[in-house]
């Protein structure tokens, strides 16, 4: 992966930093329409979008410091590109409570692959001192990815209505929210949420 900044890896994945090259990583991600389904259901993330929106604000984070950002995830054996996984604050909120957020490409749905990332980054994102709490948030229908957070140690915390730029299927039912703060995730023991 030569000079790639690495973030951390688990026992199958190796998550970097992205760089201006993976657009065309995330062009392919963004056009399979299951990935898109809960996003934006179903249509496609445009190039231009990815390379004047996305890849700028991923670079963004990896200036301005370590702990925040998004990170390509590639398959330790291999180096082949499975997805994306993001712990990053909010616009507008503090840091002290990141986003976790993932999006892995369809062949590698149902290995556990997903959680395995989650875990990791949950584990990281409370090695930041000033990191008190770790959300995530989806559909209500997207029951596999609830799963995900689930499996996390994450717990429901609340329902509430996103504002959604396209009508997607089943947002009619919300979306939930969930968090596992960081004595939560101390009495549970980290490496139950470690990979």
């Amino acid at each position: 992966m030569g000079s790639m900044k690495i973030l951390l890896q688990t026992p199958r994945l190796v998550l970097r930093q992205f760089t201006a090259d993976d657009a065309g990583l995330l062009v392919d991600l963004d056009a399979d329409p299951r990935v898109m389904r809960y996003i934006s259901n179903g249509v496609p993330t445009s190039l231009a979008e990815i390379t004047d929106e996305y890849i700028p604000a991923y670079l963004g984070y990896h200036r301005a410091g370590p702990d925040f950002g998004f990170w390509v995830a590639q398959l330790r054996t291999t180096g082949e590109f499975a997805g994306w996984f993001h712990l990053r604050p909010e616009p507008g909120t503090p840091a002290a409570e990141p986003e976790l957020g993932y999006r892995l490409k369809h062949v590698f749905w149902g290995r556990g692959l997903a959680t395995e990332g989650a875990r990791a980054l949950i584990n990281h994102g409370f090695s930041v001192p000033s990191v008190t709490r770790i959300h995530a948030n989806t559909m209500a229908v997207n029951t596999a990815s609830r799963l995900v957070m689930e499996k996390c140690s994450m717990d429901l915390v609340r329902h509430f209505v996103a504002d959604w730029p396209v009508r997607i299927d089943g947002d009619e039912l919300g979306d939930v929210e969930y968090a596992i703060t960081r004595e939560a995730w101390l009495t549970a023991g980290p490496g139950s949420s470690g990979a």
